[in-house]
């Protein structure tokens, strides 16, 4: 049987809130009764604030109304609007400040050995923005003189994983090995 997020802050909730028995909240929690009676004693989870299983939408009013006048009864986790936290994208990578004057290399490469690699998945890939990708191709970044094509890979700006993928989605056929790209660099 399913058991409800945060167990023992919603028997901590439904011991304060309700007149249900110890032995129905045990089993909706999935818990001893036991624990269930330590917890309403005081003798456990102190400082656990009560989660709302009604406000979550794992119980209904009616619901715990049902098993309030029949002790016999229990409580039915409502499973189909249990709504689970949207998984976050990712937010930009970040790269250490030794490695940031290294960005530009690694554009320069990829630009060279990848031209048909869009600026979007370049930008992605190293954590850069396309403005930068724009004036290293452009010959217009301030340190243009200075800036050798380097595998991003061996600077540590991204996995070869990373790098493949990117390639492969594109189509740009063979993906770079990266000891080629240590011999072009030395």
């Amino acid at each position: 049987m399913p058991q409800p997020l945060m167990p023992k802050a919603t028997a901590v909730w439904l011991i304060d809130k309700t007149s249900l028995s110890f032995e129905q909240i045990a089993d909706f929690v999935g818990m001893h009764p036991l624990e269930i009676q330590a917890i309403a004693d005081g003798e456990v989870a102190q400082g656990i604030v009560g989660f709302d299983p009604i406000a979550s939408g794992q119980l209904t009013r009616e619901e715990i109304a049902r098993c309030e006048a029949d002790p016999a009864a229990r409580l039915a986790l409502q499973e189909s609007s249990i709504v689970l936290p949207k998984i976050k994208a990712k937010g930009g990578r970040y790269t250490p400040v030794s490695k940031r004057n290294d960005r530009p290399d690694g554009i320069a490469w990829l630009l060279r050995n990848y031209p048909a690699l869009p600026d979007v998945v370049v930008a992605k890939l190293l954590g850069t923005t396309k403005d930068t990708i724009a004036k290293v191709r452009d010959r217009t970044h301030w340190n243009t003189p200075n800036i050798k094509p380097r595998d991003p890979v061996i600077l540590g700006l991204c996995t070869q994983g990373d790098l493949n993928a990117a390639v492969a989605a594109i189509g740009g056929g063979e993906p770079a090995e990266p000891h080629a790209a240590a011999d072009d660099a030395a």
